[in-house]
């Protein structure tokens, strides 16, 4: 299912093309997309579980999670369907410091992300600690809207935006690295979009 969400429209690359990754387009809107309906989650409803394979490691109510420091983060992001949005401003939780309030160093090298619809996708421990992915809760200052993921969604900018895991409610530490949804439907493992990695056979 693919709808659109806010104003859209493409305009010729400028002198900016340097940050647009092969085979993308700048994307001045900010298209919506997902793989079935959007859930509505509330946040008295909304929860967020560390969990090391099966055995959950800590769990937030919504309070508990926006008492954690909050960071915010201006990035591209770079969606597989071929849009390239600039400068997109978040704020949220980085992942460093829900471990932190954990109490946990990475156990595995792995992850999977996953969300109130079902929805999982794999990311590699290292691509979302050190400052580089966090749990957003707020886009432009605002609260993140339903079709664009919220209450709360996963942002992890260097890599395609199916990795940034709408409606987000876990993260869970795996022993190897497990396709997600998409991964198992043909995408690729890893999805960097300076590689163009958007399907299982690219390199």
């Amino acid at each position: 299912m693919v709808t659109r969400g806010f104003s859209s429209g493409r305009r010729p690359p400028t002198d900016d093309d340097a940050r647009i990754p092969p085979g993308q387009y700048l994307e001045q809107g900010f298209p919506v997309l997902s793989a079935g309906p959007t859930p509505r989650v509330g946040t008295q409803d909304w929860s967020f579980t560390l969990k090391h394979g099966p055995r959950p490691i800590k769990k937030w109510n919504w309070a508990e999670f926006n008492a954690l420091p909050q960071t915010k983060m201006t990035r591209d992001i770079h969606c597989v369907t071929a849009w390239t949005k600039f400068d997109t401003s978040w704020q949220g939780v980085l992942v460093d410091d829900i471990l932190a309030d954990a109490g946990l160093e990475p156990p595995t090298g792995f992850t999977l992300a996953h969300a109130f619809d079902g929805y999982t996708t794999n990311v590699p421990v290292k691509d979302l600690t050190a400052g580089k992915a966090l749990v957003a809760l707020l886009y432009e200052g605002k609260p993140i809207t339903p079709d664009h993921g919220g209450p709360a969604r996963l942002l992890v900018p260097h890599l395609y935006f199916w990795k940034s895991a709408k409606w987000l409610n876990g993260l869970q530490f795996t022993t190897r690295d497990e396709p997600g949804f998409w991964e198992l439907r043909g995408y690729h493992i890893y999805g960097d979009p300076w590689r163009e990695q958007r399907y299982t056979d690219d390199p």
